[in-house]
């Protein structure tokens, strides 16, 4: 039997791109899934654009504006269902994404991480595997040095919930921190499929820019105190 599944979206600014990547979720939805979006409060029309859409599995809640990870965290407090998977505001999700996970959640695996195709605004593509672009590969200490975790490419199941929130404070990476957590108790598990159009265009709430070395140590010192 199907698990039921909730999509926690974290949403800010977002009225460019929202509607697409809502479109491309909902036609994979089953009638108890839900997408629980927790918007931020924002200077555009997202919320109108939200607010137009007349279907009981999308909940709308409103964040505290302390930013993404706290916004994030909002979002994943209030699901409900089995499965729950992070969701970026701006990306497009395939149309076998949800099957295709679901299916990889068999005994013991807490965290299900799967590829992406890297595109700009158009969906041009500019990387093909964000796996192969980032050498991806699970293990804590690897993912500690090196983060392989997107948290717009990954699922968990319920019961993480309560070890990982609420999240602990500073945190340098939500989706870091909940794949490091899935690691400790479970195990998690790599689809090498792309299953997710993850729009890089300038303007994302979550960046991939670098950060300087201070930075990067100080982040993997308070990931680690944080999974601790």
């Amino acid at each position: 039997m199907r698990k039921n599944i909730s999509v926690a979206l974290a949403a800010y600014n977002g009225e460019k791109y929202i509607k697409e990547q809502l479109d491309s979720i909902l036609c994979q939805l089953k009638e108890k899934d839900e997408i629980v979006i927790s918007l931020d409060p924002s200077t555009d029309s997202t919320e109108r654009i939200l607010s137009s859409y007349h279907d009981d599995r999308i909940k709308l809640i409103h964040g505290s504006g302390s930013g993404l990870i706290k916004n994030f965290e909002n979002a994943i407090a209030h699901t409900s269902n089995d499965i729950i998977f992070l969701c970026d505001q701006d990306d497009i999700w395939t149309n076998d994404k949800v099957d295709c996970v679901l299916n990889s959640f068999s005994d013991g695996i807490y965290v299900v991480m799967h590829d992406c195709s890297i595109v700009d605004e158009e969906l041009n593509v500019i990387e093909p595997s964000f796996f192969q672009h980032r050498r991806t590969k699970l293990g804590i200490v690897s993912n500690i040095i090196q983060n392989s975790y997107i948290g717009c490419c990954m699922a968990f199941r319920k019961e993480l919930k309560e070890y990982i929130l609420p999240f602990p404070d500073p945190l340098p990476m939500h989706d870091q921190y909940i794949g490091l957590v899935g690691e400790i108790k479970g195990k998690n598990k790599l689809i090498h499929k792309p299953l997710l159009y993850y729009r890089r265009h300038g303007k994302n709430v979550s960046s991939t820019s670098h950060s300087s070395l201070f930075q990067m140590i100080q982040w993997r010192f308070q990931i680690i105190k944080a999974i601790l």
